[in-house]
């Protein structure tokens, strides 16, 4: 088994507990479907969430929600360059898995598709 990477990139409507925790839920899951990643198979995830996002950590809302207790999961501020994307959270999973990096889906979903809109088709 190789170490892949899943880039994933949401954006939410306010900077709200449940907002952020809706939108957190929904690109884990997409995430992890698309690429039939096995929980235990998930090596570590790095959050990033732009400088008006300041509510709660993401990874409070992935230990909730999703059978990852002894993965290390880390929250971080995205860097503040203008223009930038507002309100988005971006995930960096790692994983263990038999794909190649061009079988790896990356998932882009709201506001956040014109990031990688080479990818968007993906999602």
């Amino acid at each position: 088994m190789l170490s892949r990477g899943i880039r994933g990139a949401i954006t939410v409507e306010d900077d709200n507990q449940e907002l952020l925790e809706n939108a957190t839920v929904e690109l884990f899951s997409k995430m992890i479907e698309l690429n039939e990643v096995e929980f235990e198979n998930i090596s570590h995830v790095v959050f990033t969430l732009t400088k008006d996002l300041k509510s709660a950590f993401p990874a409070k809302f992935v230990r909730r929600n999703f059978p990852v207790q002894y993965v290390p999961l880390l929250c971080m501020n995205e860097m503040d360059i203008e223009p930038s994307l507002k309100r988005c959270l971006r995930i960096l999973m790692v994983v263990n898995t038999d794909k190649k990096q061009d079988e790896i889906k990356h998932v882009y979903l709201r506001g956040a598709k014109i990031l990688r809109s080479d990818l968007a088709n993906e999602s």
